[in-house]
Parts: C-alpha cells; sequence; structure tokens
C-alpha cells in the first residue's frame, strides 16, 4: 500500500522533470532559432530576394518551428521561435540598409510600402512555416512517451487541428507560387497560334559584373533592335511594355531591360557600391554591344522613358556610334530644376487650396534636393494629378491596358514569379533611394548641348509643366544630324505608352526611313 509520504515525493519528482523538460525545451528553441537567425542575417542581410532564398527561409523556418515544437511540448513554441528569430536578426543585422529593411516608417505611404516588401515579406516566407513546424512539432508530441493523447478528445484534437491545416494550406500557398516560373507569352498570329520565326524569351545577361534580366520579343530575328529604357529610377516596365509595344515587334526586336536594382534584376543592386550613375551608362552602352553582336546589327534604336531619358541621352552622348536614333519620352533634362519648380508649384497650390497642412509638412522638408530621399518625393508624387493638366488619355490604351490584367505596376504579369512581384516594389523604393540623388547634378542645358544621332521626342502638352517646359528648352537649343519633335495633347508623361499606336507609325513611317541603312 502508498504510503502519502511515497506519493509525494512521485509527484515532486515528476514535476522535476516536467520543469527540466521546459528549461531544455525552451533553451533548444530559443538556441535552434537564433543560430538560423544569426545565418540569415550575415548570408541575406536585405531578407530573401531570390526564389532559392526564398525556399532556404522557408525550409529553415519549417526546420526550426518543428524542433521548437518537440522540445517545448507547448503552443507556447508556436510563439517563442519566431520573437527570438525577429529579435536576433534585427540584432545582428548590419545597419544602415536599404529603406525596405532600414528603421521602419510608418508616416508615408512609402514607409508603409517599404516594410511590406522588405519585412512583410520575410516574415510571410519564414515565419509563418516556424509557426507551422512549431504547431505541427507539438502535436506529434502527444504520441511520444509521456503524451497527453489519452487526456485530449477526438474531438479536441480536431478542433485544435483545424488552425493548422489553414496555417499548412497558406504554407502551400507559397511554396506553390514559388514554385511557378516566370515566363513571357509567345508572339501570335491572328488565329492564336505561335508566329513562326518569332522569339519571346527572358534571359539574364551579365552586365557590370552583375546578372540582370532583359525581354526579347520580335516577330522576326532579322529585324532591327529596339532597346527601351524604364523610368524611374527603379520601375520594372516588362509587363506594360510586353503589351504596349506589342505592335511594334512586327517591326522591331524589341528590347525592355530591368535595369540593376530593378524588378527582376534587383538582386544586382548589392553591393550597392556599385550602384552609381556611370555605372548604369556602362551597363547600358555593355547591353548595346551584347545586342549587336547576338543580332548581328552595327546599331541599335535607343528609347527612353522619364529616368530612363536621362541614362539614355548619357549612353548615346558617350558613344554615338552604337546607335541608329534617340528617341525620349518624358523627356527629363534638370532634375534638380525640375524639382524645386515641383516644390514652388505644391506650396502655390496649398495655398490656393487652403491646405495649410501640405503647407507645413513641404516647409519642413525644406527645399530640394531632399535630404530624406524617397519619403518626400512620395508626398510629391501624390500631387501630379492636381498639379498637372487635365486629358483623357487614347481609347485604345484604356482599352489594351484592362485587358492585358496586369494589375498595378504590372505585378500580376506573367513576367514576374513570386519574389519578382516583392522585388518590382523594393526597387521602386531602394534603387530610387540610391540612384535618385546622383541625378541633381546633371543639367542637359549645359551638359549635352550636342547628340551626335538623329533626336526624335515624345511631348505631351498635359505634362506638368515643371518637366515639359525644360525639355522643350533643351531640345530647342540641341544640336542634333536631325531632330523633330512630336506634341499630343492627349498626353502627359508616359507619351510612349498612352501614344503607342502613334509611336508605331512614327517609328516605321519616319525614324526607319530616315536613319535605318537596311538589311
Amino acid at each position: 500500500m502508498t504510503t502519502p509520504k511515497q506519493t509525494i515525493t512521485h509527484k515532486q519528482r515528476h514535476n522535476s522533470e516536467v520543469q527540466t523538460r521546459r528549461i531544455s525545451g525552451t533553451a533548444v528553441t530559443i538556441g535552434s532559432a537564433s543560430f538560423i537567425a544569426l545565418l540569415t542575417a550575415f548570408t541575406m542581410p536585405y531578407g530573401p530576394i531570390t526564389t532559392a532564398q526564398v525556399w532556404i527561409v522557408m525550409a529553415a523556418g519549417l526546420a526550426v518551428g518543428l524542433i521548437a515544437g518537440l522540445a517545448m511540448r507547448t503552443p507556447w513554441a508556436m510563439l517563442l521561435a519566431p520573437l527570438v528569430y525577429i529579435a536576433v536578426y534585427e540584432l545582428l543585422r548590419p545597419k544602415g540598409l536599404v529603406p525596405t529593411v532600414g528603421l521602419p516608417r510608418l508616416d508615408t505611404a512609402y514607409g508603409i510600402l517599404a516594410l511590406i516588401a522588405g519585412r512583410g515579406f520575410h516574415g510571410l516566407v519564414g515565419l509563418l512555416p516556424m509557426v507551422l513546424g512549431a504547431g505541427l512539432g507539438v502535436m506529434a508530441t502527444r504520441y511520444l512517451p509521456g503524451g497527453q493523447t489519452t487526456h485530449v478528445s477526438r474531438l479536441q484534437m480536431v478542433l485544435q487541428a483545424i488552425p493548422l491545416l489553414l496555417l499548412a494550406a497558406v504554407v502551400g500557398a507559397l511554396a506553390v507560387l514559388n514554385a511557378r516560373p516566370a515566363s513571357t507569352p509567345p508572339i501570335l498570329d491572328a488565329s492564336g497560334e505561335p508566329v513562326p520565326g518569332s522569339m519571346a524569351e527572358l534571359t539574364a545577361v551579365t552586365l557590370g559584373g552583375q546578372e540582370q534580366t532583359i525581354m526579347i520579343r520580335a516577330h522576326s530575328t532579322d529585324l532591327p533592335v529596339l532597346l527601351y529604357l524604364s523610368g524611374g529610377p527603379g520601375q520594372s516596365d516588362l509587363p506594360y511594355s510586353r503589351v504596349l509595344f506589342d505592335d511594334l515587334t512586327q517591326d522591331f526586336i524589341v528590347v525592355s531591360w530591368d535595369q540593376r536594382g530593378t524588378g527582376k534584376s534587383y538582386p544586382a543592386l548589392f553591393p550597392t557600391r556599385n550602384v552609381t550613375l556611370e555605372q548604369a551608362v556602362t551597363d547600358t552602352i555593355e547591353l548595346t554591344n551584347y545586342l549587336r553582336q547576338r543580332f548581328d546589327e552595327d546599331k541599335i534604336y535607343l528609347m527612353g522613358e522619364s529616368w530612363g531619358t536621362t541614362l539614355g541621352v548619357l549612353a548615346v552622348q558617350k558613344r554615338p556610334d552604337l546607335y541608329y536614333a534617340w528617341i525620349g519620352s518624358g523627356q527629363m533634362v534638370s532634375q534638380r530644376e525640375t524639382d524645386q519648380q515641383l516644390y514652388r508649384d505644391i506650396l502655390a497650390l496649398a495655398e490656393r487650396t487652403g491646405n495649410s497642412e501640405l503647407t507645413t509638412q513641404m516647409l519642413a522638408f525644406g527645399e530640394p534636393p531632399y535630404d530624406d530621399t524617397p519619403y518626400p518625393n512620395a508626398v510629391v508624387m501624390g500631387y501630379y494629378d492636381a498639379l498637372g493638366q487635365p486629358y483623357t488619355p487614347p481609347q485604345d490604351y484604356i482599352e489594351r491596358g484592362t485587358a492585358a490584367r496586369i494589375g498595378p505596376w504590372g505585378i500580376l504579369g506573367s513576367e514576374y514569379d513570386l519574389v519578382d512581384k516583392v522585388n518590382v516594389f523594393r526597387g521602386l523604393i531602394d534603387m530610387f533611394t540610391l540612384m535618385y540623388p546622383q541625378l541633381q547634378e546633371i543639367d542637359f542645358r549645359q551638359d549635352v548641348r550636342r547628340l551626335d544621332v538623329p533626336v526624335y521626342i515624345l511631348d505631351g502638352a498635359a505634362e506638368l509643366d515643371a518637366r515639359r517646359e525644360l525639355a522643350v528648352e533643351w531640345y530647342n537649343q540641341l544640336e542634333a544630324p536631325t531632330k523633330q519633335i512630336y506634341t499630343f495633347d492627349n498626353a502627359g508623361h508616359s507619351v510612349a505608352f498612352e501614344q503607342f499606336s502613334a509611336l508605331h507609325q512614327i517609328l516605321t513611317e519616319t525614324i526607319l526611313p530616315e536613319t535605318y541603312p537596311g538589311p
């Protein structure tokens, strides 16, 4: 017969074992989460920015979670492991990085976007698998020696499993999305069949020692090459250029490029010391030579939009021998003067509308160039519509853009895989922050008075005065073998996109006959 004294001793021994298991389980959880966080902090200080890195982070998170759940045998593992990972990762990661992983800013929409694209995505693909793994680990311990399966009814087990099943579905969906490769659709004829001899490809090229992605689309590989430089800095236009430049593929090999630090080329942003204006121009010329060699062309055509016009003009100025012509859309001339004029225009708008809060905000920013790029710039961009002239873009532009269903910023385009979609936003913020300040000393009215190639400017009458007036002034003084400006009343900044039909006509009826020597 068991005595009371023996019973107490048995309970004490059991409680001691439970306490020891809890302490050791907590230590294992903290140790494993800290170790993975340390490795990630030094190998991926910017978070997962490639498809392979997403797989690594998901697998590591799931493994740490399983270890934590098995070790702690309590749902608290689902909370402790992620918290330790976050704390150690943030503590050990190098400081002074790009905005998407820098000090969180919740005072602007750009700051919130930066938080979501940086830490938010990392948490989604890293912490959700970790929580799932911990939950699965805890459930598994019920079947281990000392488990509590006998004290839990089947109904309770089912109810407890439902949240894990839902979480598993989310993690599984992330895995499926991460496994889906990016692609660009084939060139189709009127019957919906691929055009014989056409090409439609996404390919990586090494420029300046870094892999960068280009999209090539054409009805034939025997056509002249047209390289398009997107805006920003940091903007990816692959789906837009595929949809809106589709007609051009009948007459050109149309090449769109995700520049260093942009969209599919976002990983090339690092190391950031290589993100310079000089390197961007060098990358452009290197890509030009790649295209010349690949398609056996002496020269190519170069077209740019917004920031792409700054990059393109500098490339043409440096190597005019590589280009048949320059086509500028939303032509930029002096970023500093444009920004300063926009600053004055917004203050005037605030005064006219009685918006004292906007006045206070702009005065706090101070006159450009802004010290806190990109956040003041994001505020200014929010007032473009109020500053510009009202207009209605062509109906074919509206209809084609709507029918394409590529979503805002083109992120639903097939050209982007899961991490690319996130990198579209990362590039908009991080690349802009690094490159934009380097443009402040440029003024083509002093720096580029002559271009030794034919020049064609697409001018939107509804463009912001702070941009358009400088572009027209520069064009009027520019010396070039030939030059022509095309003004459209129903266009603003993105003339090449909005007036894609007119662009096709100009290229085929004027520019090609005037500049291309033929095969």
